[in-house]
């Protein structure tokens, strides 16, 4: 499986905002560090800020901050609030494509307890043991 762009924007500047909790954080400063255009990190920052995960302060004094312990991130969690993990193959969510579906494609199920698998080694580890 690959990870979406987003996604891993969204890893990388919660890394950078735990790394960095001596001051309040921009857009452009995190957009500039991890060398990601400015309109991405906006996407990824307004997502976060709907969370307790990151703070967004308004104002001439205001910017981003961690809004909890990075040992309250869980890594899973995060994948699961940025990828559609629904539908990983092409069938999964367009039936009429392949004919093996209406059968009793295995392949689907094997994909599927895969993906989860996958979502669920996300699920051992917080922010606070990837810094």
């Amino acid at each position: 499986m690959q990870l979406s762009k987003f996604t891993d924007y969204t890893f990388r500047a919660l890394v950078y905002l735990a790394r960095h909790t001596d001051k309040l954080c921009t857009v452009e400063e995190l957009a500039t560090y991890l060398d990601v255009s400015e309109h991405h990190m906006k996407k990824v920052i307004h997502q976060l800020a709907k969370t307790d995960y990151v703070l967004s302060i308004k104002g001439r004094s205001g910017g981003l901050k961690l809004g909890v312990s990075p040992c309250e991130i869980n890594l899973g969690k995060v994948l699961r609030m940025t990828e559609e993990t629904g539908n990983m193959a092409e069938c999964f969510s367009r039936g009429e494509i392949c004919k093996h579906v209406q059968g009793g494609c295995k392949l689907k199920g094997i994909i599927q307890r895969s993906l989860n698998k996958f979502i669920e080694e996300f699920d051992q580890y917080t922010l606070e043991d990837v810094l």
